[in-house]
């Protein structure tokens, strides 16, 4: 996975909204044939009922992965908040948050497991 983004990032650079480093990034995970959805729904359960609040997961990956795809300054601790609720809502457990925005992508990565 992280080669695929780094691969994106060589030939975008920073600097791009988000949608393009996912579009990007899709076309080379299909490329590669992995199982992969995009822009995931994502409810919320209260109090025994399903509600759509219209959260969305960027990529999730072969049904064990949340990608959350970021071009910001840098990243910060509402991003790690994001993506641990993202994890606990949705059952998963591993997550990883790219910034794209970063000179090198490998700075602006963090996995974050629930």
């Amino acid at each position: 996975m992280i080669g695929l983004a780094i691969e994106v990032h060589r030939h975008l650079g920073p600097g791009l909204l988000e949608s393009a480093y996912e579009e990007c990034l899709s076309f080379e995970l299909a490329r590669c044939a992995i199982v992969y959805r995009r822009q995931v729904a994502l409810p919320i359960i209260y109090k025994d009922v399903r509600l759509d609040c219209g959260y969305r997961m960027d990529l999730v990956i072969e049904n064990q992965l949340i990608i959350e795809i970021k071009a910001v300054e840098r990243l910060m601790p509402i991003h790690d908040a994001q993506m641990l609720t993202y994890l606990r809502l949705s059952g998963l457990r591993i997550g990883l948050l790219m910034n794209f925005n970063d000179v090198t992508l490998r700075a602006g990565l963090r996995r974050i497991v629930l």
